[in-house]
């Protein structure tokens, strides 16, 4: 009797835990399917309401992404059906989705489905993917670069980094990976091209950038060397104000010689830096631009540049109005708006008064300078 009672009682602890642990699974099963019925908008009673909110943006992105890429193609985006926005992989986020026409996502590799559903958006070349730049703006500073580029994004073949990388100066070490990243997605046929000044006067960008793309083509604004110095000690001044005047900074102790170790003076000796650029690119993938003109007559400069780059002449006099007041060119964006657009309060500014006989002790100095730098481009900028 009680070998039965203890096999009785050792069949009951079995089956009661043997109970436990079934019910333990069935907890942390049923705990799991909560959980993912919460964070799985799918099944969500907001799902359907996000879903229509992700075609909505999908939809105004297209129409954004369209409207730059106007002058280039044909786009009907109601004959895209929406449907092909939907197979998207798991892992795709929204915003990715949102982004992918708006060309400013991080993109991946394995982000859309390359299913065939996708034929017609890559037929219609709205796919984007980040390029390393093809065309370097690299000099020089207070020359007339960020004019020059603000101008250049009125056209639709361009998409330009919005900030100077400084990649090839200051973040080399961090690769080319790194590099195209901070680059903004395009289609096909559209150019990659960023800004950065300081390239001009590093003595280890030429080589750098020849190693990423021999066939580059190069940018370079110029102006006269004296009024450059002027305006870069102007930047400088307004924000630090405790600067010692000009005239004191240019010349050593108060002599007649010149501090060329002094950047905005040293800066100006165009020659010498292209020297070295030469010695790693022919000269027919330099282009210069006069920062002069392209202040009196952007619509020459800006032709120049866009034959250059072997695009379209789409940029053009209507594209510009001139603000007198600033003695600044604006821009008019579009025929629609009529309200131009000017750049940032700095531009125009005065410059402080200088001594007339400092300034042309600085133009005795640079004189050779130019002289050399124009045999070099073979072209006259007519700098007295």
């Amino acid at each position: 009797m009680k070998k039965k009672l203890k096999y009785l009682y050792d069949e009951m602890m079995e089956l009661r835990r043997t109970s436990w642990a079934k019910k333990s699974l069935l907890i942390a099963s049923f705990v799991l399917i909560l959980l993912w019925i919460i964070f799985n908008d799918t099944f969500c009673a907001f799902g359907g309401l996000s879903r229509r909110i992700v075609l909505n943006r999908i939809r105004l992105a297209t129409h954004i992404h369209i409207e730059r890429a106007s002058a280039l193609r044909e786009v009907k985006v109601e004959e895209i059906p929406l449907d092909n926005f939907l197979h998207l992989q798991p892992n795709t986020t929204k915003v990715q989705v949102v982004s992918l026409l708006a060309n400013n996502a991080s993109l991946k590799d394995n982000t859309v489905d390359v299913s065939p559903k996708y034929k017609i958006l890559r037929q219609q070349g709205l796919i984007p993917s980040r390029q390393l730049p093809s065309a370097l703006i690299i000099g020089v500073k207070k020359g007339g670069t960020r004019a020059l580029l603000e101008f250049l994004r009125l056209h639709p073949d361009i998409r330009a980094a919005g900030s100077e990388i400084h990649f090839f100066d200051h973040h080399y070490s961090k690769g080319f990976h790194w590099y195209r990243h901070r680059m903004p997605p395009t289609l096909e046929g559209q150019l990659t091209m960023e800004k950065t000044p300081s390239y001009f006067v590093t003595p280890e960008v030429p080589r750098r950038v020849q190693h990423m793309n021999p066939g580059t083509k190069l940018i370079v604004v110029v102006r006269d060397p004296v009024t450059r110095a002027v305006s870069d000690y102007t930047q400088v001044k307004s924000k630090r104000p405790e600067l010692p005047k000009f005239e004191e900074r240019a010349f050593v102790n108060g002599s007649n010689i010149v501090d060329t170790n002094w950047a905005p003076l040293r800066i100006g000796v165009y020659a010498r830096y292209l020297e070295r650029w030469l010695q790693y690119f022919p000269l027919s993938q330099l282009l210069f631009v006069s920062g002069e003109r392209l202040i009196a007559d952007p619509v020459i400069e800006i032709t120049r540049v866009q034959d250059f780059l072997g695009l379209k002449r789409v940029i053009s006099e209507k594209h510009f109005y001139f603000n007198a007041t600033k003695g600044f060119p604006c821009l008019m964006k579009s025929e629609q708006k009529a309200i131009p657009h000017c750049l940032g309060k700095t531009k125009g500014r005065s410059h402080p008064y200088i001594d007339p006989m400092a300034i042309q002790r600085l133009k005795n100095f640079y004189r050779p300078f130019n002289q050399r730098f124009y045999q070099l481009t073979r072209m006259d900028f007519g700098w007295s």
